[in-house]
């Protein structure tokens, strides 16, 4: 199978794009963790040996992919939102592609997946979710008994919003907002997770419940990576069957 990948920038972000050998016209973005990356030759994706099998079994299925380093760590800051939509509206116009896409979330990519489904429904088509973070109040709030890493995460959410670190406690961050129509499934992990089901996954199902738009929550161990692929495949087809 020959894959083709595109690297390029937007302003100062790099992307890529992966071109499978045989398209079948359906897009996805993905949007990854805080450990996420694109630079000029690879990416977090590529390097991490279950994120990369995911990509290649989506690619033999004829996806095409596109990843933007969004600033780093961006924690669902509005640039991010803006370079994604930046992302999708430029390879519109160059590749043949179905306007509606998929979006495929990872951790921290939920913060920013959220905000582009209430900004751009019309362009969404499903959206897949892996161990979200899907509120930034109350994962800062959490990390408040993790003094080390509560100093970092406010750091990292002070140099992603461009404001000081003292004021970060009192912005109005991301959170549980949303009761978006569109399909979502989401994959939890339930060992060694940094964000808790109870705040992101377990209390965006229930809303969605309540909305009457409901949402399948899968739990598992993540020790069959072969398995849960193949339930994203799934899930995304279903989902494209109204063009």
């Amino acid at each position: 199978m020959t894959i083709t990948e595109r690297f390029f920038q937007i302003e100062t972000e790099w992307n890529v794009i992966h071109l499978p050998f045989k398209p079948n016209g359906f897009g996805i973005l993905i949007i990854g963790d805080r450990s996420d990356f694109v630079d000029e030759t690879s990416s977090f994706w590529h390097q991490h040996y279950g994120r990369n099998q995911l990509i290649s079994d989506l690619m033999k299925q004829g996806y095409t992919l596109f990843h933007s380093n969004l600033y780093g760590n961006h924690w669902g800051s509005p640039r991010s939102v803006t370079m994604a939509k930046q992302l999708y509206h430029l390879v519109m116009k160059k590749e043949i592609l179905n306007q509606r896409i998929h979006l495929l979330i990872d951790g921290m990519g939920g913060l920013t997946g959220l905000q582009l489904m209430q900004e751009i429904p019309e362009k969404i088509r499903s959206v897949a979710m892996m161990n979200p973070c899907l509120d930034l109040q109350a994962h800062l709030e959490n990390e408040k008994e993790h003094k080390f890493f509560y100093k970092r995460l406010i750091k990292e959410i002070s140099a992603a919003y461009g404001v000081d670190p003292k004021i970060v406690s009192s912005l109005n961050l991301p959170t549980l907002n949303t009761t978006s129509p569109i399909p979502v499934r989401i994959w939890q992990k339930t060992n060694s997770t940094i964000y808790s089901p109870q705040d992101h996954s377990k209390k965006y199902e229930e809303m969605r419940n309540k909305a009457e738009h409901p949402i399948q929550l899968i739990y598992h161990l993540g020790d069959n990576l072969y398995r849960i692929n193949q339930s994203i495949i799934r899930f995304f087809k279903e989902n494209e069957k109204v063009l």
